[in-house]
């Protein structure tokens, strides 16, 4: 059986209605997986696909989506249908259509809202990926505690392979030593996270609701998903006014920012190269110039 028939069988067993693929056309945008929107007798559908060894990248994708969903302060797509074909791993999601327009207020009151969702601990039952990295969600209480081993360690010690820099590898080493100085009296609730919200994983239905998507899902800090939306631009003024009004960030966060953003940069080190190795550098002398 190959790709499309499979995914035509799965679909079907899920819908519990006959599933008949029309014809696909490619989508662009993505730098990890090939994307398509995809037509049938049910309506179109979007399919993302990766080499065999995506399968359990997109498989959290999918718990992560339906993570998302149970919260219902956002539009997320849902999954369908998720597993490996034809030495292929796909995911079938419902295909949402974006217009581009929409209430910034509503996005960031949306936020917020979801935000309130909590669990008992920081992380989250399965890891997952943040791009094409793993990335671990093993529960812990303590949230600085969470940050050096499941976030920044482990991201420094993939960086530190790649760079091949003692200096890199010693500014590390003192950032992680300080920790808990960057967060101390820090003692965030563990909310409920995008994980990797950027300009590139929200948009606005043609309704103009707000949707996200492409997540990297764990239970943490809320700042760490305000953060990365300032990281590379996109969300305006509206959205922070209103996520704020819903929801005010505590005193301290604009050096928790560049902590928390830290990771973000290391990690598009660890999958492109090129000058993010320096932008990490800089973030982190700055930010142990602050305890020093």
């Amino acid at each position: 059986m190959n790709l499309w028939e499979e995914i035509e069988q799965s679909l079907t067993a899920t819908l519990g209605k006959t599933v008949h693929l029309q014809g696909n056309s490619p989508v662009g945008g993505g730098s990890i997986n090939r994307a398509y929107r995809v037509e049938s007798n049910r309506g179109p559908f979007f399919v993302k696909l990766n080499s065999a060894n995506g399968v359990e990248m997109f498989n959290a994708e999918a718990e992560g989506l339906e993570e998302l969903q149970q919260a219902e302060f956002l539009q997320v797509p849902a999954p369908l249908a998720w597993g490996l074909a034809d030495k292929q791993a796909y995911l079938v999601l419902e295909c949402m259509e974006l217009d581009g327009s929409g209430s910034a207020v509503a996005l960031g009151h949306g936020l917020a809202a979801m935000h309130q969702v909590n669990a008992d601990s920081f992380g989250w039952y399965r890891d997952n990926t943040i791009g094409s990295t793993p990335q671990r969600n093993r529960h812990t209480d303590n949230w600085c505690e969470f940050w050096r081993e499941q976030r920044l360690g482990y991201q420094l010690d993939l960086a530190n392979q790649k760079a091949g820099s003692s200096g890199f590898r010693n500014q590390g080493e003192q950032l992680l030593e300080v920790l808990p100085l960057l967060l101390d009296g820090h003692m965030p609730e563990a909310s409920l996270l995008h994980g990797d919200l950027w300009s590139g994983n929200y948009a606005y239905t043609r309704a103009g609701e707000p949707a996200i998507f492409d997540p990297a899902v764990y239970y943490g800090d809320r700042e760490t998903d305000i953060a990365m939306t300032e990281l590379f631009g996109g969300f305006g003024r509206e959205f922070y006014a209103a996520y704020r009004d819903s929801w005010p960030l505590d005193s301290g966060y604009a050096t928790r920012k560049t902590l928390y953003n830290l990771y973000h940069v290391i990690n598009h080190f660890n999958m492109f190269g090129g000058g993010y190795l320096s932008q990490a550098q800089g973030m982190m002398a700055d930010l142990l110039s602050q305890v020093r």
